[in-house]
């Protein structure tokens, strides 16, 4: 397991240029990733809704035969992540307390794969990236979804 150096933390291996559906699963097969976890509010979903695009539920289900996905998020709303994680019929994990590595290790481990063969892809650089590169995992930085998201691009 390869670790960024702390001055390096908020820093994502991959940005993309939009949102999730503009990633791109060459680029995770690239990183050698079998497993993917999702942040759920603003990543795949606008906070406080529970609809789920059909666009982000078709690409989620184009991803499906290439990669283990879970859903990890901070939202405390046990309700309102279970029934967006019924919708994609994906596991998922509320509450998460990321930065907290907690409950990522959670998710890996129900995938039984290493650290290194997971990404986690979310919207924001204090939460998502941190924690996943706290852990070691692959971490992807998209644009929130929803009006007024925007991605914050730190210098290398």
């Amino acid at each position: 397991m390869v670790r960024k150096p702390w001055f390096k933390l908020l820093q994502p291996d991959v940005i993309v240029d939009g949102t999730v559906l503009q990633l791109q699963t060459e680029e995770l097969r690239a990183w050698q990733v079998r497993g993917i976890i999702f942040d759920v509010d603003d990543t795949l979903v606008p906070s406080r809704q529970t609809e789920v695009d059909p666009a982000v539920a078709a690409w989620l289900e184009q991803l499906r035969p290439h990669f283990q996905i879970w859903l990890v998020s901070n939202n405390l709303n046990r309700n309102r992540i279970r029934q967006i994680g019924e919708r994609l019929n994906l596991p998922f994990i509320h509450g998460a307390g990321k930065p907290s590595r907690r409950a990522l290790r959670q998710a890996v481990a129900h995938m039984g794969l290493p650290v290194e063969a997971v990404a986690i892809v979310g919207d924001r650089r204090w939460t998502d990236i941190l924690a996943g590169n706290r852990l070691g995992l692959v971490t992807v930085l998209v644009n929130g979804v929803g009006p007024g998201k925007r991605q914050q691009i730190l210098p290398s």
